[in-house]
């Protein structure tokens, strides 16, 4: 009985001593959601031809596998077959990894009818890393970049599992010495191995919260087939601002004659090198935005193909001779996103001299778009002053999201009332694009305010249709893919928060999407001064 009990006693304490420590590491741990993939699916507006399509890359969870592809299309999409491919594109200093760069890996056919809705395609992708996705229709090849992101455990996390993997080995160890050796000290040499791990695991957790992620690969550096198997090995320069240096666009077209569709080209640089931006990075669902507004105040909304590095093309059909003005917003890898306004435009002459009127009556009120009624409503008209913009389109709760929003507000101004609108929106100096995420199921505004050339996302009141709240399925939760077109729940009510910066008429045109086809309202709104709003 005495000859038992020191071993007995010995196990006692080093149980005791193991529950309390892992009682200790599980409440320091990482928690599971830290290993989770990066990013969601991915969206991408694509002006392919005279199709107006969304393109979503399905989120890919292990490699090789499946890459899930579906191309939407809407009202008015003619039918006709789209060729898609997928090959690597990133460099490596594994030669073998490199050598397959450039190189198709897997093609798919997707076959489009007249009727709108979600056509789907697999591809194959064999390795983590860029990649690039091209459609093509038979007259151009649209270029997608994206990445297939490979789940990575942070050095401290490393080192909480192999602490972990130690201490449980070293625990067998200790109780078989402990059980077995005749002196009690010789327990103590896989005991302090024991120890060692579990100092080992501990310190990882605590260090977990606390060391800084990687910069993004594809998002704020420039990414690579090492980077985005190992994003930790580059991770020991100092981080700071990822952004790059603005971008020039220069435009062209094949014809400028009116009643032809012109081939749209827009190339960009980089202000400071010349070179061909070769980083442009999806935002707001798409590569690149094309704003364009025509003599009589039409406007387009378009998202060029990139066709090759800082080459953007989409055909753009010219109803009527005057003046085309356009706008450019894209980003670049490192954040920041650049809005770029064509210097020149385009003037499209001809033989007939006559052109549609743009003439439109002052103020808010009802529209008849596509057969849909548009009411739009406002809060006050003064300038300085934050406005609330409400559209309702439509009376039922049947809006898709576009481009990841319920609502996309373009404002141009301030412009004379009697000139040719294109011309007037040339010389403009506010042309802003503002966006709704529609109606807050608590009434609340997000007031964050916009600049007059700058790029921001308004929220508004309080619906009284049954809707879906306003943001459900429109932001990303912890990875989750959001909401698409194929989700009609919203609405009917959108709500913008815009500043107009200055007295004047202002152009301001009202987007949303409804049963597969995109709605735009316009309206001439006339903004009053300080001193005049003032009662």
């Amino acid at each position: 009985m005495n000859d038992s009990a020191p071993p007995r006693r010995r196990l006692g304490a080093l149980f005791a001593l193991l529950a309390g420590t892992l009682t200790l590491l599980l409440a320091l741990s990482p928690r599971a959601e830290a290993d989770s993939p990066a990013g969601g699916d991915m969206h991408v507006a694509q002006t392919l031809g005279d199709r107006e399509l969304t393109v979503i890359l399905r989120r890919v969870t292990g490699v090789p596998g499946p890459l899930h592809v579906d191309v939407i299309t809407r009202t008015g999409t003619a039918a006709g077959r789209l060729d898609l491919a997928v090959l690597p594109t990133g460099v490596s200093m594994s030669a073998s990894a490199a050598a397959a760069s450039g190189t198709t890996v897997d093609t798919a056919v997707v076959t489009l009818s007249t009727r709108p809705g979600t056509y789907s395609a697999i591809l194959n992708v064999t390795q983590a890393g860029p990649w690039e996705l091209s459609l093509s229709d038979g007259k151009r090849t649209a270029r997608i970049p994206f990445i297939v992101p490979k789940q990575v455990t942070s050095p401290p996390e490393t080192a909480v599992y192999l602490g972990f993997s130690g201490a449980g080995l070293l625990v067998l160890v200790t109780v078989l010495v402990a059980v077995r050796a005749r002196r009690g000290w010789w327990t103590l040499v896989p005991g302090g191995g024991l120890v060692a791990c579990l100092t080992v695991a501990v310190t990882g957790a605590l260090l977990s919260s606390q060391v800084p992620p990687p910069p993004s690969q594809g998002g704020q550096v420039d990414a690579t087939i090492d980077g985005v198997n190992d994003p930790y090995a580059d991770a020991g320069r100092p981080s700071g601002d990822y952004a790059r240096p603005p971008g020039t666009m220069l435009l062209s077209t094949s014809t400028n004659r009116a009643g032809d569709v012109a081939d749209v080209r827009l190339a960009l640089s980089d202000a400071t090198t010349g070179l061909p931006l070769d980083d442009v990075v999806v935002h707001d669902g798409a590569l690149l935005h094309l704003l364009v507004v025509g003599p009589s105040g039409q406007l387009w909304h378009l998202h060029p193909v990139m066709t090759g590095a800082g080459v953007f093309e989409a055909p753009l059909f010219l109803p009527e001779a005057g003046h085309y003005a356009f706008s450019a917003e894209f980003a670049r890898r490192g954040g920041g996103v650049h809005q770029v306004r064509s210097a020149s435009g385009i003037d499209a002459v001809s033989d007939d001299a006559r052109t549609t009127s743009g003439d439109l009556p002052v103020g808010t009120g009802s529209r008849t778009v596509a057969g849909v009624p548009v009411r739009l409503t406002a809060s006050s008209l003064t300038a300085g002053e934050a406005v609330v913009l409400t559209a309702r389109v439509g009376d039922t709760a049947t809006l898709q999201p576009w481009l990841g929003m319920l609502g996309h507000l373009v404002v141009v101004g301030p412009l004379s009332p009697e000139a040719p609108v294109g011309a007037a929106t040339q010389g403009a100096q506010v042309w802003a694009h503002s966006h709704s995420m529609g109606a807050m199921p608590d009434g609340t505004h997000d007031a964050s305010g916009t600049e007059a050339t700058g790029h921001a996302h308004g929220t508004g009141t309080r619906t009284s249709s049954p809707a879906m709240p306003a943001m459900a399925g429109l932001t990303s939760v912890n990875g989750d893919s959001t909401a698409d077109e194929t989700v009609a729940a919203y609405g009917p009510d959108l709500s913008f928060v815009y500043t107009f910066p200055a007295p004047g008429h202002y152009r301001i045109w009202i987007q949303a999407e409804r049963d597969h086809t995109i709605l735009t309202a316009p309206y001439l709104l006339q903004v009053a001064g300080a001193a005049e709003g003032t009662p």
